[in-house]
């Protein structure tokens, strides 16, 4: 199911995306793995719980084919002011993240991150394909299709059955 005729491809595992000193991953290395994409931010009320949270998940599944990938975003009231490095920095020293921290990404409108464009297009809400706020979550199966998406409110540890339900599926 492709996501849309703006976005060709079927699979995150077709994207390039950039780490967050700037070079190029091409996405097709997480084929296999079950992924939870997020955006992030440094100074928003839901970062401690939800740094907190994805590090545990992390920890407990990372040898099981899974992988956390953190996407900073500023568009919501600039809540990831700094470098995309900044960024990074704060993630691993302040949370201990061992999962990957991309370059800051736009996740709305016309300049969001082609990736964002095909997760959006994947799973829309009853509300429209908009995120609306810092640490949306987008579960995606070892196929690299999107499974769910899952809002602000929905804490990282809240989704565990699910991810495990990802895991088990071949």
């Amino acid at each position: 199911m492709g996501a849309s005729a703006s976005v060709p491809e079927r699979s995150v595992h077709q994207f390039t995306v950039k780490d967050s000193s700037g070079k190029d991953l091409n996405m097709s290395i997480y084929q296999g793995k079950v992924l939870l994409i997020v955006n992030v931010a440094s100074k928003c009320g839901f970062t401690e719980t939800n740094y907190t949270q994805l590090t545990e998940l992390y920890r407990k599944y990372k040898d099981q084919d899974f992988e956390i990938l953190a996407f900073p975003c500023n568009q919501f009231l600039y809540q990831e002011p700094g470098t995309s490095q900044e960024a990074h920095e704060f993630a691993c020293e302040r949370f201990k993240a061992e999962y990957p921290v991309f370059q800051k990404v736009r996740v709305n409108g016309q300049n969001a991150a082609p990736i964002y464009k095909f997760l959006k297009a994947s799973k829309p809400t009853f509300l429209g394909s908009r995120i609306k706020w810092n640490f949306t979550k987008f579960l995606v199966g070892k196929d690299g299709l999107v499974i769910d998406r899952y809002g602000t409110m929905v804490t990282p540890l809240s989704i565990e059955k699910d991810i495990k339900k990802a895991l088990e599926d071949a």
